[in-house]
């Protein structure tokens, strides 16, 4: 990353590099930014300071929140010779154990953090035992005299591409986070498939964002891809999408040719939230790109966003499903550009039996319809029988595996997952030949007609007397079942019980509901009824659980072992209609 950033400098040093648009202060945005020029010389700074610091080698947390010294500091602490941990500050609500977890996995000897977030982060680290990391920000490391102690011709020094850059710690959808290690290498590489797969061009393009900066692809859709790329990036809180999502697409009608990214339910948000009257003084027609991943993409979506801001200049070609995973940098695949998103329906029993059988359209069979994600770029896929280790034939459902420049080299301190996880073989492959080893990458996935198609998650599968259910597709059907039940907070999963394993449902209800207990009798029928005829599947419990109770990964994704290992805790008892919030994952 130092050799682009240099290179951006000088090319085009008074060329904006990065905007932070606040609207903490102001509800209509303040820009603040950074020429490459002026972020070259904060980064460079700010890195002989952490050398002199003594950091080069260890690892430096980043728990600010979101703003221009976040990116300065991760840039700095990997152009140092640092290990960057992008994290989040302690007052995200609801993540405090996830982020002393990493902290204390990562063995962070130093956290960086903006000033007015410092007291707080010093505050929750003494309270975290054994914790060895001091908290400090930009201004008091530059205070004490180290900015001095760079190379004597100031320039930044180079790690190697092999060297570690950063932790990328995962979102926790089906564990605690673990620390995958990502080297220069892996995300240059990723960055540069990324600006290929979605024609991204200096002087052309920029890229406009809420995701959170901890998160893989906020991090590299928002940072490193903008280095690599020479391309401006204009960021924001995801707080501030959160409260007006309108914002985020008002930044990308001011900024011409335009990449975003954002999960799925965001597009599904945009379109319930954003007012008729502000939809109209939108002008999306010059977005290059629209990405819609990080979980399941349903078509009801696609076809909603469009519908909405179609009349603005939404054109279908702009919204490209892709997939990708935090051990692989992040980006994997994308639906080709040029082209509308590509939908599928396959014959749901066949799905579940593992061949992607495409329906016949006579409307009697269960379907599953799902989204296309194109093929990987500058690497590739497999779908693997995971007994078996071999690979399987097209419109055969497996895991997905991957191996490329952009696969990292393991996580952090865990060397037997490292090596089960990154280091997979087929059958009848040397294991001792690095070329052949593979990523396994827990997911669900089915070629069909050239597209890659992700159909679940391995651990998640729901299995029921011998028959397999994708736990999205229970999901989506109960939130069709009945007007009271929250889109985007349900979970289904099995639990043993003296028949074997047995279905439980876990659903919000809506917020505006305000006597749940009065209709909780008459969503659980609708519930029943939608499964038993749309999956031929008895439910054994469902929870209609209040607003917030669902836990969720820190990149908004339903966490659903930590929803059913809460439901095994007995948080949720719809024996009793009692029901205890707790601690959001």
């Amino acid at each position: 990353m130092s050799h682009h950033l240099a290179r951006a400098a000088a090319q085009a040093p008074v060329e904006k590099a990065f905007t932070f648009v606040d609207f903490h202060t102001d509800r209509d945005g303040v820009s603040s930014s950074l020429t490459w020029r002026q972020l070259e010389e904060r980064v460079r700074t700010l890195a002989a300071a952490l050398r002199h610091g003594g950091a080069a080698g260890e690892r430096v947390a980043l728990v600010g929140p979101q703003n221009l010294d976040y990116v300065v500091g991760f840039l700095a602490a990997a152009c140092a010779g640092a290990i960057a941990v992008p994290l989040f500050p302690p007052t995200l609500p609801g993540h405090a154990e996830k982020l002393a977890a990493a902290l204390a996995d990562a063995d962070a000897v130093l956290a960086l953090t903006s000033p007015d977030s410092l007291q707080a982060a010093e505050k929750f680290c003494a309270n975290q035992d054994g914790l060895r990391v001091r908290v400090t920000t930009e201004e008091d490391l530059l205070s004490g005299g180290a900015a001095g102690a760079g190379p004597a011709d100031g320039t930044l020094s180079h790690p190697l591409p092999g060297d570690r850059a950063y932790l990328q710690y995962t979102s926790g959808s089906t564990r605690m986070p673990s620390g995958v290690e990502i080297t220069h290498a892996n995300v240059c590489a990723n960055a540069r498939q990324a600006l290929k797969a979605y024609d991204i061009r200096a002087g052309r393009n920029c890229t406009v964002g809420w995701l959170p900066l901890y998160h893989d692809m906020g991090l590299v859709l928002a940072v490193v891809l903008p280095v690599v790329g020479n391309v401006h990036s204009v960021f924001m809180d995801p707080l501030a999408f959160v409260q007006q999502p309108v914002r985020w697409l008002r930044l990308l009608s001011e900024h011409r040719g335009a990449l975003t990214a954002a999960p799925n339910f965001a597009y599904d948000y945009c379109v319930r939230r954003v007012t008729d009257e502000e939809r109209a003084t939108l002008s999306l027609g010059s977005v290059t790109a629209m990405v819609n991943g990080s979980e399941p993409i349903a078509e009801q979506t696609l076809r909603r966003f469009q519908q909405a801001f179609g009349p603005v200049g939404a054109v279908p070609t702009a919204m490209r499903p892709s997939y990708g995973l935090a051990e692989a940098t992040v980006f994997v695949s994308a639906s080709p550009a040029g082209e509308e998103p590509t939908v599928t329906s396959f014959d749901r029993d066949a799905l579940a039996a593992g061949t992607a059988r495409p329906a016949e359209g006579t409307g009697e069979q269960p379907v599953t319809r799902l989204v296309g994600c194109g093929r990987p770029t500058d690497q590739e896929a497999a779908v693997v029988d995971p007994a078996g280790l071999v690979r399987l034939e097209d419109g055969r459902v497996g895991e997905i595996w991957l191996r490329g420049p952009n696969v990292g080299r393991g996580y952090w301190g865990n060397p037997e997952q490292s090596e089960a996880t990154f280091h997979a073989t087929l059958h009848g492959d040397d294991p001792g030949e690095e070329t052949r080893h593979w990523l396994r990458t827990g997911d669900l996935g089915v070629w069909h007609d050239d597209h890659l198609y992700i159909t679940g998650r391995l651990k998640d599968l729901v299995i029921i007397d011998g028959t397999n259910h994708y736990p999205q597709d229970i999901e989506h059907t109960v939130e069709n079942a009945h007007r009271a039940i929250r889109r985007h907070h349900t979970a289904a999963f099995s639990v043993p019980t003296d028949d074997g394993e047995r279905l439980v449902v876990v659903a919000e209800h809506a917020r505006d509901l305000t006597e749940p207990d009065r209709v909780r009798d008459e969503v659980t029928r609708s519930v029943r009824v939608a499964l038993s005829a749309g999956h031929a599947v008895a439910m054994h419990d469902f929870v209609l659980a209040q607003p917030g109770t669902v836990p969720h990964t820190t990149s908004g994704k339903v966490a659903r072992s930590a929803c059913r290992a809460r439901y095994l805790r007995g948080a949720w008892s719809s024996d009793t209609r009692v029901q205890r919030k707790t601690d959001d994952v």
